[in-house]
């Protein structure tokens, strides 16, 4: 092939190319004469962290040698079909995931020193996304952890104090209006950013929401407002309460807003609080690094006792059964899991680390949701709990511009009804 052709390929073409190229690699011993493993990472913010530890793992090594591959969740899923995949993987936990777990595509990893240090008690989540029998098919390695970020020179200057109740929530928020603050920035152009933040913390922080996907998958195709679950039931009141926020006390040019005008307006000091995840701190302190921000769970109930924080099991280990270099895979993995290295690359995240021995130590900013965190008072988000096929974000955009709740939970209930019955 001359050089002139290889320029003008797609970069898709290309990217495919070297993930064939990567896949090839992981079947062989490399020129070094070590054994190679392919090595799937997923999260883009955290390439820079990952290529110097894979290099240090690779320097300390005399007979294996890691291949870092971030060609990204497509790649990786067609390397399943193609009966290739990569030797392990840290990769998003989410539904996508799942069908391999379902499948029994990904091996046991319960006999691992890694899977002894992991908490218990987040076992839950990830069986929330299925389960394959008498198998621990991945591990959680990253807890993202979100909630109401929060402006504490602004709570400071109009004396207000951090609400942990809904009558608390308004007060405040009618106290910030009266002085000319706006409460909240939303960012409604962007329809994940109603769905990760309004949507979810809103129902999560009312429902069970383990419970009620549980309930709902048992109902199947029989889901509707004589279910035991039911989204025109159960969704409703948690809902309203989302729409009185969204209808008094947020920035008037939402809807025409993004995630990136957000964080650049909450850093300028325009609101005083903002529904997004740790992700946006880095985004905020591009422009304002000193700010002095926090965090706190949603206020959904009169009861203190019900405050809980959103989590994602951000990333999961996972060995696939048809790795052809499972024990140098699971070397690798109880490398990554030494208390040294998760806890390093979850403080570089802000992300909370899911062994039992982690340092409690976390970043000021994230510091509010510890206490939730640590002793499990934690909710998936009922939009990663919902099936890509239904469309929930744009659902949830709708609302917050206007769409009638009622409608839009009987739609869900039949969008659901509907999968199921194709299931």
């Amino acid at each position: 092939m001359s050089l002139k052709l290889t320029r003008t390929l797609p970069t898709a073409v290309l990217g495919l190319c070297l993930a064939l190229l990567a896949g090839l690699l992981s079947g062989c011993t490399g020129d070094s004469g070590k054994e190679t493993i392919r090595f799937t990472f997923s999260k883009r913010e955290a390439i820079g962290f990952m290529t110097k530890l894979v290099a240090d793992y690779n320097a300390s090594q005399d007979s294996t040698e890691v291949i870092l591959d971030t060609s990204g969740v497509d790649v990786v899923s067609a390397s399943f079909v193609r009966g290739n995949p990569p030797d392990i993987a840290l990769a998003n936990y989410n539904m996508e995931t799942a069908r391999f777990v379902q499948r029994g595509a990904l091996s046991d990893l319960s006999g691992t020193q890694a899977a002894t240090r992991v908490r218990k008690d987040l076992q839950p989540l990830m069986d929330q996304y299925g389960s394959y029998p008498d198998r621990t098919s991945a591990l959680p390695y990253s807890v993202m952890a979100s909630s109401v970020i929060y402006n504490k020179e602004i709570f400071a200057a109009h004396g207000i104090e951090v609400p942990r109740t809904w009558s608390e929530l308004l007060a405040a928020c009618d106290a910030l209006k009266a002085a000319g603050v706006t409460p909240f920035y939303a960012t409604w152009k962007d329809d994940w950013t109603v769905a990760q933040g309004w949507f979810d913390y809103s129902v999560g922080g009312q429902l069970d929401t383990l419970d009620f996907f549980d309930k709902l998958a048992e109902a199947g195709t029989d889901v509707g407002p004589d279910s035991p679950a039911s989204f025109q039931k159960d969704f409703q009141q948690p809902v309203e309460k989302m729409l009185k926020l969204a209808g008094t006390y947020v920035n008037k040019d939402a809807a025409s807003r993004g995630y990136g005008d957000g964080n650049l307006a909450f850093s300028q000091g325009k609101a005083a609080m903002y529904l997004q995840g740790p992700w946006a701190f880095s985004e905020i302190a591009k422009t304002a690094p000193d700010l002095q921000l926090g965090t706190f769970p949603l206020p959904m109930t009169e009861n203190p006792d019900d405050l809980r924080v959103r989590v994602n099991v951000d990333l999961a280990a996972w060995i696939p059964e048809e790795s052809k270099h499972k024990e140098a895979a699971r070397d690798f993995l109880e490398y990554l899991y030494r208390p040294e290295i998760i806890e390093a690359y979850n403080k570089s995240q802000l992300g909370f680390t899911p062994t039992i021995d982690a340092d409690a130590a976390p970043d000021p900013r994230i510091e509010g949701m510890v206490e939730y965190y640590d002793k499990g008072s934690v909710y998936q988000g009922p939009s990663v709990l919902v099936p890509r096929t239904i469309p929930i974000m744009n659902y949830t955009q709708a609302l917050v511009l206007g769409a009638d709740p009622a409608a839009t939970f009987r739609t869900l209930d039949a969008d659901w009804a509907r999968l199921a019955f194709r299931q």
